[in-house]
């Protein structure tokens, strides 16, 4: 298998990171934008989309500030991290999202990032 080549993405979100943080957190909240439907039993995560079920281990999480997942089975280092950052001076909050993708597949993995925060933004009423 060819490495995969980290990426980060950033998006202005008009919310609080409290209830941003719900929306990367939760099954419920994360089934809003991320996935058609999203089960968790423990720390592993079941997204579906179309009917393929896909499924993460969740790393890590601080609340009101980031959620890391690792895709099972687990793929060496690779994961993918949600982070909200709050602007110290304008107030302003941002999602960051650090994940991998394969060098051919750059491009579109970073448009499906764009499109589904999209929908979190719609969902946030935050557009």
């Amino acid at each position: 298998m060819s490495d995969k080549t980290k990426y980060q993405l950033e998006f202005v979100i008009q919310s609080s990171p409290q209830l941003l943080y719900q929306y990367l957190s939760t099954p419920s909240g994360l089934s809003e934008w991320f996935a058609d439907n999203v089960n968790s039993r423990g720390e592993v995560f079941s997204f579906i989309w179309d009917g393929a079920e896909e499924q993460a281990k969740l790393l890590k999480k601080k609340s009101d500030e980031f959620v890391k997942f690792t895709w099972l089975p687990n793929e060496d280092d690779y994961y993918f991290e949600m982070k909200i950052i709050v602007d110290e001076i304008t107030k302003d909050v941002s999602l960051f999202i650090t994940d991998f993708a394969e060098d051919d597949e750059l491009d579109e993995a970073k448009m499906l990032w764009e499109n589904q925060v999209g929908d979190l933004k719609q969902v946030l009423g935050s557009t």
